[in-house]
């Protein structure tokens, strides 16, 4: 029945009596799944998204100084709280669309174990990471080094992305060996695409817990609410599962 009823939601959506332009501002670990999902909510929907990726705490100091975000799907649970508490989110609005998971990850096969041991043996020479301070997978990746007793020795060897889609960059074109990055950016139904990885213990950080809200500017966008009601589909469920995301 559940299912049904979530059809039936987007259904009521598929129609709608204008259609409407969505600007979305969508935290960098999630940038595949979302470009899949704009696809169908586009065709089911007849809304138009307009995506932009980055990092949430970037992402928040746009929206505070006047940026035209209708909806910002975060990377934390935290930042849309803020927004809200701040004014410039819909009270009532948040929903958590996604559970983030994070990986240690290496493009070559043989780099990391299924322990992580690389991080202990220290044998190489950068780490790349999402700045802590803007993105909370480089917030999670610096819990997980304290957790481990790491922080200090691997201090020296950290080369920080602004963004987890820029740490991935730094490690898949090798100019580090390995990096922190998100299990969403090297999974695909079901399994690593590539490379060698860990998949971080969520124990070892905070929940990568990831909330969404209807900014001020798209209390009154019928394609704000539309999205607001895909995201929770059991459609949307479905394409998450394949990127490694539990709901």
């Amino acid at each position: 029945m559940k299912i049904i009823a979530g059809w039936l939601s987007v259904l009521m959506l598929a129609a709608p009596t204008q259609a409407a332009e969505v600007m979305a501002a969508v935290a960098a670990n999630f940038t595949a799944p979302m470009k899949m999902l704009a696809k169908s909510f586009e065709q089911d929907t007849g809304h138009k998204l307009v995506l932009s990726f980055g990092s949430t705490g970037s992402f928040y100091a746009q929206i505070k100084n006047g940026a035209p975000f209708d909806v910002l799907l975060a990377a934390d649970s935290d930042t849309p709280l803020r927004l809200e508490k701040d004014g410039l989110g819909v009270a009532g609005s948040r929903f958590t669309y996604a559970t983030g998971r994070l990986v240690l990850w290496s493009p070559k096969a043989g780099v990391v174990d299924d322990q992580g041991s690389v991080l202990r043996n220290g044998k190489f020479q950068r780490l790349a990471i999402a700045n802590p301070k803007l993105a909370p997978y480089g917030a999670a990746a610096m819990q997980v080094l304290a957790n481990l007793g790491l922080e200090a020795t691997v201090q020296p060897k950290l080369v920080q992305g602004e963004n987890i889609a820029q740490a991935y960059q730094f490690t898949a074109s090798e100019n580090a060996q390995i990096g922190f990055v998100a299990l969403s950016q090297v999974f695909m139904q079901g399994h690593i695409s590539q490379g060698s990885a860990w998949v971080v213990p969520a124990h070892l950080h905070a929940p990568l817990q990831q909330d969404a809200i209807v900014l001020r500017k798209g209390q009154d966008n019928p394609g704000a609410q539309a999205l607001r009601v895909y995201l929770q589909s059991e459609k949307a469920r479905r394409t998450l599962q394949t990127f490694g995301y539990v709901k």
